[in-house]
């Protein structure tokens, strides 16, 4: 065996006159000098012929009687047919599983909740928040270490900044430690009040998306031509449906004969289908835009799959006009409001599939309240096309 212990005890001390490069102390054990003056601890060694080497840490936080012990321990593994790189992972996972982090504790709550969100949450909506803005800081952070002033830390970058996606944030950490407490983690469940206590009032409002004010809806829409960006405005403003829901338009999701459009699960928000009643105007802006599907797809994109998100707002951008495509919802649950007044309020909530139940109620009143929104979307396509107002009846539609 290569003789031990032959760097003197007072090298450390000495760093500063030390050649550049690798001084060993025997056994596997070597002290590297880097050109800025610095010194990290290395443990090489052989196990089935193969040269390995493991990091030990800075010299500045390991003395030479420490760097020999754990040296000393690591010759031993090797000696046991063991590789020190593997044992010492798994120590780290097994202390991780005894002390888990926020990033794991996160992972887990997540997949409990996975069922409740939209497309089982592949969208990312839900963990985006954390993944970018908490995880970089905190995600290594043992969970039951989190309190008020850490996810102050984390968040005050965005507080005023990002005020939408910092309350998100916050959110989902509190989600996650209610989690971990219910694990029987010993997490501090006051630390995000805590936290908005020591962050303070956030310094921005929320703004409500710009939105055309109903009584200009018409003129718009007879200025509308026949582009794609337009078809699909059309159609949008007419169903009052979220762009997403538009774009993602599809012939096999309509019953022209029926004057149904039932859009899927997967692409509304609250993540159950929504069948939305075609008035006449409706069925001819779905006929219109069939001409020109691809793939089935209405609204087909340049290249491949369907237009942009991007595309209807930048349609509205190049008109030089505030409003943007998702304020006609605002815009029709305006004119409901105080035009449509002899529709009940729930009525033209569901239009917008949009849930004002309580979950006991929700539990006996099953309908979608179709053939109720049929009149009140009709008269609605009514305003929009500049008309005193006809309801297009069911029967109508299935001639």
């Amino acid at each position: 065996m290569p003789a031990l212990e032959r760097l003197p005890s007072n090298v450390l001390r000495n760093l500063a006159t030390m050649k550049v490069g690798k001084h060993g102390d025997g056994g596997g054990l070597w002290l590297f000098r880097r050109e800025d003056g610095g010194a990290q601890w290395s443990f090489r060694y052989t196990l089935y012929g193969r040269a390995r080497e493991i990091g030990l840490g800075s010299a500045r936080d390991l003395t030479l009687k420490d760097a020999r012990e754990v040296a000393r321990r690591w010759r031993s593994v090797v000696a046991a047919g063991d590789d020190p790189k593997e044992v010492r992972e798994r120590e780290r996972q097994e202390k991780a599983r005894k002390r888990p982090t926020f990033e794991m504790v996160m992972a887990e709550a997540f997949e409990a909740r996975k069922a409740k969100l939209k497309d089982d949450g592949r969208a990312g909506r839900w963990d985006s928040p954390l993944r970018l803005h908490v995880l970089p800081k905190m995600g290594k952070v043992p969970v039951e270490k989190i309190d008020g002033d850490e996810i102050k830390r984390v968040l005050r970058p965005i507080w005023h900044e990002k005020p939408d996606v910092a309350r998100k944030a916050m959110n989902r950490i509190g989600i996650v430690l209610k989690y971990g407490a219910a694990k029987k983690l010993s997490v501090d469940l006051q630390a995000v009040d805590n936290a908005k206590q020591l962050l303070g009032e956030q310094r921005h409002e929320s703004k409500n998306i710009p939105s055309l004010p109903y009584e200009e809806v018409p003129a718009f829409v007879s200025s509308l031509g026949d582009t794609m960006a337009e078809r699909a405005m059309r159609l949008l403003i007419l169903t009052a449906c979220r762009s997403g829901e538009i774009r993602g338009a599809h012939l096999s999701e309509f019953d022209l004969g029926a004057a149904i459009w039932e859009i899927p699960a997967e692409r509304m928000k609250g993540g159950k289908s929504h069948r939305v009643p075609l008035t006449r105007d409706a069925i001819k802006a779905v006929e219109d835009a069939a001409q020109f599907e691809r793939g089935g797809f209405l609204f087909p994109g340049a290249r491949k799959g369907v237009i942009s998100d991007m595309t209807l707002t930048a349609y509205m951008r190049r008109r030089d006009m505030d409003a943007r495509p998702h304020g006609f919802r605002a815009s029709f649950r305006t004119w409901a409001a105080e035009v449509a007044t002899d529709f009940p309020r729930e009525v033209a909530e569901a239009c917008l599939a949009h849930v004002t139940a309580k979950k006991t109620e929700k539990s006996y009143q099953r309908s979608d309240l179709l053939e109720r929104r049929r009149p009140l979307m009709a008269k609605w396509a009514d305003h929009v096309a500049g008309r005193s107002g006809e309801v297009l009846k069911l029967a109508e539609a299935t001639k």
